[in-house]
């Protein structure tokens, strides 16, 4: 029977009101965000100021505290979440908070599901996608390796939670099964053109190129680098999680997993992408052909779902420009052409 106790029902943390990606400029707001990132800065005249992006699962905007600097910014931290009250203004056609109160939420006042950003695909056939790719593994010893990995709990559980980056692409939780699968489409839709390839060698490339991202990245609050992730970083960490795979399984040749190991440490592409090795056979050319593709694509969806209504996003540092919203655009430059057409007199 359900606990109907006032206590009961007060123990449950308040429903949140309004997600980022519902904001618009002009409007009042008294809201909990999560901070993801926190400056206190200085303004032309020398005083300070603090600069923050603000986030919950939906998305992320930034925001200002002009006054009582001082006394607001000890109050909270980098990762908190606060709860705001402010102002919703229009800067670079973006909103932008101007924060008039604030104070930091316990643990009790909500609830943490609404702040992690998550995949919209459903993980449960992700996960059924993926493993039935790896059942019908040709190759003997690689759909052996591909099962032991699969159905390794402590493996398991966390790919199917975590996110494929800390802000670059896919950074949600999820977010790493989502990649993983979107290349193994790619790569299914490429395979018949190039018949020669090794597609069980390939889709062994894509599962295990940024499988390290499980201990590389945390994701209990937000999403940071482990202490492992920022000294060795996912290619090192992959290579241990392969390693202690194969040990665990007789006979698995030595030559294989070396194939196995440069696929990881050469999917990055270049050495200055922080690739210790370039692709040196065609199977690793491919994943890194096809891991740069879902990445950038989803970067670019990314930047411009942000940019909301605007023409034009704003500069995405990783892509290194900004982003047009080609068919608004084009809307807008052939309307007067065909408005014009429509009223033509007939001849």
């Amino acid at each position: 029977m359900p606990d109907s106790r006032p206590e009961a029902a007060a123990a449950l943390p308040p429903m949140k009101q309004r997600f980022a990606r519902e904001l618009a400029a002009g409007e009042a707001l008294t809201d909990s965000f999560l901070v993801k990132s926190k400056e206190l800065r200085l303004n032309k005249n020398g005083d300070p100021y603090l600069s923050l992006v603000l986030c919950d699962r939906t998305g992320e905007f930034d925001a200002k505290v002009w006054d009582q600097v001082p006394e607001l910014q000890s109050q909270f931290e980098r990762d908190d979440i606060i709860k705001v009250q402010g102002k919703l203004v229009l800067f670079r056609n973006r909103p932008q908070l101007q924060i008039q109160r604030l104070r930091r939420l316990e643990a009790h006042e909500y609830d943490l599901a609404d702040f992690l950003p998550a995949t919209r695909a459903d993980i449960n056939a992700l996960w059924a996608e993926l493993r039935g790719w790896v059942e019908a593994v040709g190759h003997p010893q690689l759909r052996q390796l591909l099962l032991a990995l699969l159905d390794d709990p402590a493996i398991s559980s966390r790919l199917r939670r975590a996110p494929a980056a800390k802000s670059l692409h896919h950074a949600y939780l999820g977010g790493l099964l989502e990649h993983i699968c979107s290349l193994g489409r790619a790569a299914r839709l490429l395979l018949p053109n190039y018949p020669w390839l090794d597609g069980d060698l390939l889709l062994a490339g894509i599962i295990l190129h940024d499988l390290g991202k499980i201990e590389e990245l945390e994701y209990d609050r937000a999403i940071v680098y482990t202490t492992p992730g920022q000294l060795l970083g996912h290619m090192i960490l992959g290579l241990e999680i392969l390693r202690d795979k194969t040990r665990a399984l007789p006979g698995f040749p030595p030559a294989l997993r070396t194939l196995l190991e440069h696929l990881i440490i050469s999917h990055h592409g270049k050495y200055e992408f922080g690739s210790p090795k370039l692709p040196m056979f065609p199977e690793a050319l491919v994943l890194h052909y096809l891991d740069d593709l879902d990445s950038k694509l989803h970067a670019m969806r990314a930047s411009l779902e942000q940019a909301g209504e605007a023409e034009w996003s704003g500069y995405n540092p990783s892509l290194e420009r900004s982003l047009l919203h080609w068919q608004d655009w084009l809307r807008e430059q052939t309307a007067p052409e065909a408005a014009a057409a429509s009223s033509a007199p007939e001849t």
